[in-house]
């Protein structure tokens, strides 16, 4: 029933899928043998590797009302997979049960903010979000660890920061080849596009401005929110002194999680998750579609929501997520924000803020003195005999 109502919704609200629109005019200047960045549609420019770009040939194959459906249909079914592939991640609930867990929350998680956009827009952050999701719920001994990681960043670059996290927790072979995958998606672009891949990696990847303009309201980055607090297209060294602390704070609450299995349940999926929100909040650009990473975080929340606490912030999660509250503001260019706007136009940063601060919270008090890691081995222990007192 919800993806009935969501169809007839997105019917009556319009969708552009511009961004569709964009990756099949990358896929024609492959074919055709155009500039590749020099292309434009509805004045964007493609942005991401040539790489991509040859991934996207397919799309020239049909006219843009029939993909317009397939790209709704694959989206659908991206979505499905990267909620599986959570449940997967954080190990819940049982096999048997995880199908009627994935179709319920397929249904409902197409109205989280992130998806819907993706939706409106034919984006490609759910395929990027399962082909880490993959990556990470595979066996460290796996051959192709770190082949999903090195595939997603030779399409959109910022998943590498997950091989730095697979190499920062120990996992040295799959952060190997991570790199080796990404080396090689890039060596088959500059065989078979060398100008485009000259041009890309020593011009168009350092220009923030091709991907959009910073202070906008669906920016959803730390960069974003500060220029929309300080009122500024470029914060400068206000923005740059934020996103290094904050970049190396998320990093190390990342590594953390993720080196302690021992002490922190679902150490793995927390570390995958604060390294998703780390590249999120440091990125020049994080438009809202991006943050799709709210999926895991809700899973992960639904699973451990067995306090009031918790059960408070799964609620407020959920609250963030599904409000859309950046399409409301009247500043939707994000200049002249009033102050009562700020937190709802800039509300993702500050959640994921909290994520990072919470989880390492719960990092400090699993490794606080050995009095209390005693008192819980002890309590783990079966009882022994009692002896009474005679």
């Amino acid at each position: 029933m919800s993806l009935v109502v969501f169809a007839v919704v997105r019917h009556f609200h319009g969708s552009t899928m511009v961004d569709m629109l964009v990756y099949r005019g990358e896929g024609a200047a492959v074919v055709h043998g155009a500039d590749l960045y020099a292309m434009r549609v509805w004045d964007l420019p493609a942005t991401y590797p040539p790489f991509a770009a040859m991934l996207f040939v397919p799309s020239t194959w049909f006219d843009v009302s029939t993909l317009r459906v397939l790209v709704v249909l694959l989206s659908l079914a991206l979505l499905a997979l990267a909620v599986h592939l959570s449940l997967r991640l954080i190990g819940w609930p049982h096999a048997r049960h995880r199908s009627a867990a994935v179709l319920l929350a397929t249904g409902l998680g197409v109205w989280l903010e992130p998806v819907y956009t993706t939706f409106q827009y034919g984006q490609i952050n759910l395929g990027i979000l399962c082909l880490v999701l993959w990556d990470l719920t595979l066996p460290d001994r796996s051959r192709f660890k770190g082949v999903g990681i090195g595939l997603a960043t030779a399409i959109k670059i910022t998943p590498g920061l997950f091989a730095v996290y697979l190499l920062l927790t120990g996992r040295i072979r799959a952060a190997l080849v991570s790199g080796g995958t990404f080396l090689a998606a890039g060596l088959i672009g500059w065989l078979l596009l060398p100008d485009a891949s000259y041009g890309f990696w020593t011009t168009y990847l350092w220009d923030p401005s091709r991907v959009g303009v910073t202070v906008l309201m669906d920016n959803q980055s730390l960069r974003g929110a500060v220029c929309r607090l300080l009122d500024v297209n470029d914060p400068g060294l206000v923005g740059l002194a934020a996103c290094v602390v904050v970049g190396t704070l998320g990093l190390a609450v990342a590594v953390l999680a993720g080196r302690s299995a021992r002490r922190l349940r679902r150490a793995d999926a927390w570390g995958a998750v604060c390294t998703a929100f780390t590249a999120l909040l440091i990125s020049p650009i994080s438009w809202t579609h991006h943050w799709v990473w709210c999926i895991p975080l809700i899973a992960l929340l639904a699973v451990e929501a067995r306090t009031t606490g918790r059960r408070v912030l799964l609620g407020i999660t959920l609250a963030v997520f599904l409000c859309h509250a950046m399409w409301l503001s009247p500043h939707r260019w994000g200049r002249g924000v009033a102050w009562y706007w700020q937190l709802p136009g800039s509300i993702y940063p500050p959640l994921a803020i909290a994520v990072l601060v919470v989880v390492g919270l719960r990092l400090y008090g699993a490794r606080r003195p050995v009095g209390n890691e005693f008192e819980e081995t002890n309590a783990s222990q079966p009882a022994g005999p009692v002896l009474m007192p005679h």
